[in-house]
């Protein structure tokens, strides 16, 4: 199967690696929710090219997660994330605690901490009833009303899971 033919896929996480699928665009999202906006700065914090960097814009714009706009001060154009765009910030947090746990040996290298108290931000799976806290062994995929037939949901891998 080729790449661009995941987004065809009946399957929630398959179809947003289509976008998200290279570590460009989520290196690129994390600097969005670092404060850059313009391009140079991109390229320059990154070291990506020009071409993919621009790329890989072009296909956050073309998803409704980024909008190109004039700057409020000077005449250059910088790309805000949009609501869709804020968010996936609990995907990267969720890759930051995987990360902290069993990719930085000497602690966390950044600390995200909650501004309003001494906390610091987790990301956490729950069930949306009770409330409980869930782990993979926790959860059971089944055909949800978006998946059309049983060849769907083995292409979605659910029979597999």
């Amino acid at each position: 199967m080729r790449y661009e033919e995941l987004a065809d896929v009946p399957c929630s996480i398959t179809r947003p690696l289509v976008i998200f699928g290279d570590r460009w665009t989520l290196l690129i999202l994390k600097s969005c929710f670092s404060g850059i906006r313009r391009f140079n700065a991109f390229q320059s914090t990154l070291g990506i090219s020009r071409s993919r960097l621009q790329d890989r814009l072009d296909r956050l714009i073309d998803n409704g997660i980024l909008v190109k706009q004039k700057a409020a001060v000077g005449a250059h154009e910088e790309y805000r994330l949009t609501p869709k765009g804020h968010d996936i910030y609990p995907i990267l947090l969720a890759i930051r605690d995987w990360g902290d746990a069993y990719m930085a040996p000497e602690g966390p290298p950044v600390r995200y901490g909650h501004r309003d108290c001494a906390g610091e931000a987790h990301v956490r799976l729950e069930c949306d009833l009770c409330g409980a806290e869930l782990a993979a062994r926790d959860v059971t995929p089944e055909p949800g009303p978006g998946l059309l037939d049983a060849t769907a949901a083995e292409s979605a891998g659910i029979t597999r899971c």
